[in-house]
């Protein structure tokens, strides 16, 4: 879990170049998309083609697109705050995080819906930049000073090469401080991943390339010794809201999204 985006009225940098973060890697086109109806193993395919495209059976089924590859009409920075790091490249069609190697003269900040959502379905593509760190947060408000202070956290990171220890509860598709992956389904640093995490009423479950890496219901009495024992002991306004943005976070590394989309429960 870590922690940047210059958009005034919300213009957008096209870039081509892609570096940031804890180290650099070359963009390379591919997407990936997974549907499940039950708690097995669902198969996660790859289609350039398709990329932050709908299909007629998921136009169907109501899924709706949160980014259309060409701009980030439909996001802001969290709070509005002013910053410089991130930008969509035009010719992939992907969200970029410009990273950091200093992750302190520069404007940063996380990356959020202007929509919320409740009881919903969401489906993004990622690739990180070795070392990096990042996450998908939900049910994110605004009324506290950090975005992770409210919204759960789906971590985002480099298992094998991150440059500091990690505990379970800090690796790829844990639900962030609250508990490990139930399975390490991560691909290798520079290839694409897709997630999926579904949250309706109080039941979540986070999904990393077909396989099942959390599953929890919020306000439940083991969800409640661990947010009361752990991190989030100090922080009462953690998942205190049922209804939130959508948010990227910048954690100073460099990260790519694509095929984000969403659909209601």
């Amino acid at each position: 879990m870590k922690r940047k985006l210059f958009v005034p009225a919300m213009s957008v940098l096209l870039t081509t170049a892609m570096a940031c973060g804890s180290g650099t890697t070359t963009e390379t086109a591919a997407d990936s998309s997974a549907t499940a109806t039950d708690n097995t193993t669902v198969n996660a395919t790859v289609d350039t083609a398709a990329a932050n495209m709908l299909t007629a059976e998921e136009e169907g089924a109501g899924w709706k697109l949160l980014f259309d590859g060409k701009s980030l009409d439909g996001w802001r920075t969290f709070r509005n705050k002013p910053a410089d790091s991130w930008t969509v490249d035009s010719a992939t069609g992907t969200i970029h995080c410009l990273g950091s190697k200093t992750d302190k003269s520069d404007k940063r900040a996380d990356l959020i819906t202007n929509d919320q959502f409740e009881n919903f379905e969401l489906s993004v593509d990622w690739k990180l930049a070795p070392q990096g760190n990042s996450g998908i947060l939900y049910m994110v408000n605004e009324d506290q000073d950090a975005s992770y202070k409210t919204g759960p956290e789906y971590q985002l990171i480099d298992d094998n090469n991150f440059p500091e220890k990690l505990e379970d509860w800090q690796k790829t598709g844990a639900n962030y401080a609250m508990g490990g992956p139930l399975v390490a389904a991560a691909k290798p640093i520079g290839e694409w991943n897709n997630t999926r995490i579904i949250v309706n009423g109080n039941h979540v479950e986070h999904w990393l390339n077909g396989q099942k890496t959390a599953e929890y219901e919020l306000g439940a009495p083991e969800w409640k010794k661990l947010k009361e024992t752990g991190k989030w002991k100090d922080a009462p306004a953690y998942a205190a809201k049922k209804k939130g943005h959508i948010c990227f976070q910048d954690h100073g590394s460099e990260i790519w999204f694509k095929n984000v989309k969403v659909k209601a429960l």
